[in-house]
């Protein structure tokens, strides 16, 4: 395959048209479709359709970008550094982060990372679901216990537990008692299991209030209005200062953030530098490392 004619057809792939592709690169706008049409012939395939006044991407044109794109990318980058003779973090990095991390952590990290690495041009966007890295564009995500993916490698690098916590105004309940509930999502009555000093226990949560940020919920219970399951990262202080009170762990509730990235791709430098940026901010991936973040 031409790597010239790929990267042409990346090109107006990339910006959508013959005519913005040859404004952004400064290209001859017959020469791009030239190209774009021999690239076609070789592969025998169409990869765009041509309206009159549009140009849109066929099944397999789109198949074709997504797969070459990142790969054009980080051959272009490894030749730029070879040349430079050394590899320097530079360029676009998009990095997709949990909605409490991003919320308690990423800005101050982020900010961190941009005045080390500044040739980085960072984006940090909040999902808690799981995107695709190759069709939106991803060279990061950073996601929540995530199930086994073969496409994806990469590494632990903080770790959390759900413990059960109530404001010292809330009386806990005695046995087979509801205790009023604060929780997040959909609100229906639920049986908590905790393990405490005592020994396993059931908790019987009758919800009052459903919503759908932890950080939210956090600040209803320190409101008194009922007990709710949280990271313990987002509620040490308040353990520590006794404004919140522990009713015991979840059991199985442990919590794993990864950074995850495709196992096919090169590895660039500036997501070696984040990923590298992350062991140095939770050196020993603890919960008291995230709390350190966490406002009061």
């Amino acid at each position: 395959m031409d790597l010239l004619a790929l990267a042409d057809f990346n090109l107006v792939a990339r910006h959508g048209g013959f005519g913005k592709a040859a404004r952004a690169s400064g290209r001859p706008k017959a020469t791009l479709s030239r190209r774009v049409t021999e690239l076609e012939a070789a592969l025998e395939l169409r990869l765009f359709e041509r309206g009159a006044r549009s140009l849109k991407l066929t099944e397999e044109g789109r198949a074709l970008y997504e797969r070459t794109a990142a790969l054009l990318t980080e051959l272009d980058e490894t030749a730029t550094a070879i040349a430079s003779g050394a590899e320097k973090p530079r360029g676009r990095l998009r990095i997709s982060a949990p909605l409490l991390l991003s919320q308690t952590a990423m800005g101050k990290i982020a900010a961190r990372f941009a005045l080390k690495y500044p040739e980085v041009r960072l984006e940090i966007t909040t999902e808690d679901r799981a995107v695709d890295m190759i069709e939106e564009g991803y060279d990061l995500v950073i996601r929540v216990n995530p199930d086994p993916d073969e496409a994806l490698v990469g590494r632990a690098f903080l770790r959390d537990r759900l413990v059960v916590v109530a404001s010292p105004d809330l009386a806990r309940p005695a046995p087979g008692h509801l205790a009023p509930g604060v929780v997040r999502g959909t609100g229906t009555q639920q049986t908590w299991t905790v393990m405490s000093s005592k020994g396993p226990a059931k908790i019987k949560i009758q919800p009052v209030l459903a919503l759908s940020s932890l950080i939210m919920v956090r600040d209803a219970v320190r409101a008194g209005v009922g007990v709710a399951r949280l990271p313990i990262s987002l509620v040490s202080h308040d353990l520590a200062e006794g404004t919140l009170l522990h009713w015991g762990d979840i059991e199985g509730s442990e919590i794993a953030l990864w950074a995850l990235y495709p196992s096919r791709r090169l590895l660039s430098a500036r997501v070696s530098a984040f990923l590298e940026f992350l062991k140095q901010a939770f050196p020993n991936g603890t919960p008291d490392e995230l709390a350190a973040y966490i406002g009061r």
